[in-house]
């Protein structure tokens, strides 16, 4: 069973994952306004990402005995000024998840809380990899900033993108 203090940071966390997704839907909503139809893709598929990954916090609660308590999404912003400055809020925006992921695992720690310290252990390893990702996206754009048909390049590469669901997730 989960401790309290758990379950309501646990909780925060599922409202923080659906906000990520519709944040990343924002950022898609953008792109395809701007004719960036890769980066719209590759951002809807970010948002299915982070829709699983509050399904997966959504079971483990529920797994523990815990309630989920659902609360209102923040509103996110909807401009940006440029694919590059879009791409660097998403890397700042995916640093500051995994800060809040980290203080969920100090929390486990703190509370001797072991099946809450291995089912976050996935999201760590997840973070690294997220982060690393979209470091490769903003340094490709950096690269081809000041050239148009390196920005089309970039669109289309990241138009490949596939969503895998995570194993384990289930709806």
């Amino acid at each position: 069973m989960l401790s309290d203090k758990m379950l309501e940071a646990i909780n925060e966390q599922i409202n923080k994952e659906l906000y990520s997704s519709y944040l990343y839907m924002s950022m898609a909503a953008w792109c395809d306004a701007q004719q960036l139809s890769g980066f719209a893709h590759w951002l809807k598929v970010q948002a299915q990402e982070e829709m699983a990954h509050a399904l997966k916090f959504y079971n483990y609660v529920n797994e523990r005995g815990g309630a989920v308590k659902m609360k209102a999404i923040e509103a996110p912003p909807t401009e940006w000024d440029s694919p590059l400055a879009l791409a660097e809020a998403v890397l700042a925006h995916e640093q500051k998840v995994t800060g809040m992921i980290y203080a969920l695992m100090d929390l486990a720690q703190e509370e001797r809380d072991h099946a809450s310290i291995s089912f976050l252990q996935w999201f760590i390893d997840e973070q690294v990899e997220e982060e690393a990702s979209v470091s490769e996206v903003v340094g490709k754009l950096k690269m081809v900033e000041k050239t148009h048909g390196g920005l089309y390049m970039v669109d289309k590469e990241l138009g490949g993108r596939v969503f895998n669901m995570p194993t384990g997730v289930t709806i």
